[in-house]
């Protein structure tokens, strides 16, 4: 590696002192919006806006370690562990409107979109495409071999579950009619919500099979899997559905004998 100059690290200096600035004032106006939850209404629209102070925030944090490596030569694991925890504060104001249920009906989270109702598909789609984004570009300044690499499973499945309950499912069949003028923008979001839920669940079982052997994700690879097969069971694709559930069965019956084994080993300790 060749050697750093002084130019680039004055230059580099320059960039992070320019964007410390910019970084304080998102973090003063997340605190602003975070002054509006003590208000009996608008909570809804304060967290979107939090999520959305804090995705700016995550942005900024990747770019002081995008100019590191671009600048010095190495990356800077200070700005990267700010931006894990602000994508992480991102997620959890959206869970906080929407909840971070993985596999139950929509029944049990449809009332908590009237708080985001004047929030249209666009919007929610967008600002959820960014968080995805940001959570891969975090990954990618960590790299491939990070101690951090496993942890960012929970991160997409956090991202996959208010995805999902972000999206108002009666709404969203109605809009799969050839007349709908929201028609494009619900079958994208669908698509990226089921997309989602498959990556996700198979991070778990990939995460269950490298390097945790813990049951607790396998299973939660299985409630993935479950929760996308709800969806295809709810915009009546039975097919989809069908394969899914097959699938299901042979990971239910892999962790059972997984289980099974692993109780026999423990008996003969």
């Amino acid at each position: 590696m060749s050697k750093i100059t002084q130019e680039q690290r004055n230059r580099y200096a320059v960039k992070v002192k320019e964007y410390k600035t910019i970084t304080d004032a998102i973090l003063a106006s997340e605190q602003s919006f975070l002054n509006l939850l003590k208000q009996p209404t608008g909570q809804g629209y304060a967290r979107i806006k939090l999520a959305e102070q804090t995705l700016a925030l995550t942005s900024y944090q990747i770019l002081v370690n995008t100019l590191s490596v671009s600048l010095l030569g190495f990356k800077n694991e200070e700005s990267l562990s700010e931006a894990r925890k602000s994508i992480s504060r991102c997620i959890k104001y959206l869970e906080d409107i929407v909840t971070g249920f993985v596999d139950v009906p929509f029944s049990e989270y449809e009332k908590n979109l009237a708080d985001i109702s004047e929030v249209s598909y666009e919007d929610r789609y967008e600002l959820l495409r960014k968080i995805g984004f940001a959570i891969r570009e975090i990954e990618e300044g960590y790299g491939s071999n990070s101690k951090w690499k496993w942890s960012f499973v929970e991160l997409w499945g956090k991202l996959a579950a208010v995805a999902k309950n972000s999206l108002d499912l009666k709404r969203a069949y109605q809009d799969m009619d050839l007349t709908s003028p929201n028609r494009m923008i619900a079958i994208s979001y669908l698509a990226f919500v089921k997309k989602l839920l498959q990556t996700t669940a198979d991070q778990y079982r990939e995460k269950y099979e490298v390097s945790s052997m813990k049951m607790d994700d396998f299973k939660q690879a299985i409630l993935f899997l479950n929760a996308l097969r709800r969806i295809h069971g709810l915009f009546g694709e039975k097919t989809e559905a069908e394969e899914l559930k097959k699938k299901i069965e042979i990971w239910t019956v892999k962790l059972e004998i997984d289980q099974k084994k692993r109780e026999e080993e423990s008996k003969k300790r």
